[in-house]
């Protein structure tokens, strides 16, 4: 299957400078502490950290569910950070997709009912998106299981099914928080290699959240993030010269 490459030049997402706190009656609780970050087309960047070291925090702020206390946030050319919940929901539902580790399916709907949900909000008529749900099963191994339900499916089932949800719009981004984190080994490197090869083929950009370092090898950047910072920042495509500098100049500008 062709690969695509990550481009070069202006980001597609861009963090600069993002803190949050959280106030827990009189104290305060620092979740990310002014971290910056682009990420580019096509990219796969894994946030690697324990619980509680900020990088779920990340991904609900690139994703406008959360408002970062101080900074800003770029996709493209939308300030995400300033847009109202109207406008971002909006932009959610044209623009990205989520698989998340308890799958979150209809437990009342069929597998292809669930498959079909983002396009219900995209407005997409029934006879097309049933089509769509249809061609995303079989391309995730699913073909034969549309009329199931989550409850008469095994767990690797219910996140492929959650995978067809996220991709089947062929969403710009794909997030994904700890994806294989109720699935054994073999089931996680089917599921992993299953998404990383859809999201190759359409060009799609992969934000991943994990405390699993097997998950961060399908990355092209690995984020380590400890306490709310960013520790390092690890480019395994030569591709990204951009963000090795933009790692260094971190650096800098915290000496």
């Amino acid at each position: 299957m062709k690969q695509e490459t990550p481009e070069k030049g202006k980001p597609l997402i861009s963090v600069n400078h993002v803190r949050k706190v959280y106030r827990m009656g009189d104290e305060k609780v620092v979740a990310l502490d002014d971290v910056s970050l682009s990420i580019y087309k096509g990219e796969i960047v894994c946030f690697l950290g324990t619980s509680g070291s900020g990088k779920s925090t990340f991904l609900n702020m690139v994703a406008g569910l959360e408002k970062p206390t101080k900074g800003e946030i770029f996709i493209g050319n939308i300030p995400i950070h300033k847009l109202n919940e109207e406008r971002v929901t909006l932009f959610r539902q044209k623009n990205i997709g989520f698989i998340f580790q308890a799958y979150h399916l209809l437990p009342m709907l069929t597998a292809q009912e669930n498959v079909s949900l983002p396009l219900i909000f995209r407005g997409v008529d029934k006879k097309k998106r049933t089509k769509m749900a249809k061609q995303m099963m079989k391309a995730v191994g699913l073909s034969g299981y549309e009329k199931r339900k989550p409850t008469q499916m095994s767990g690797g089932q219910q996140q492929r099914v959650g995978i067809a949800r996220a991709l089947v719009g062929t969403p710009k981004i794909i997030f994904a928080d700890e994806p294989t984190g109720n699935l054994d080994t073999n089931t996680t490197k089917e599921v992993m290699n299953l998404i990383v090869d859809q999201v190759r083929s359409h060009g799609q950009t992969l934000i991943l959240v994990t405390h699993d370092r097997s998950i961060a090898n399908y990355a092209d950047k690995v984020v380590t993030i400890q306490d709310g910072n960013i520790l390092n920042v690890e480019v395994k495509s030569q591709t990204q010269e951009a963000s090795r500098q933009e790692q260094a100049g971190q650096k800098e500008d915290k000496k």
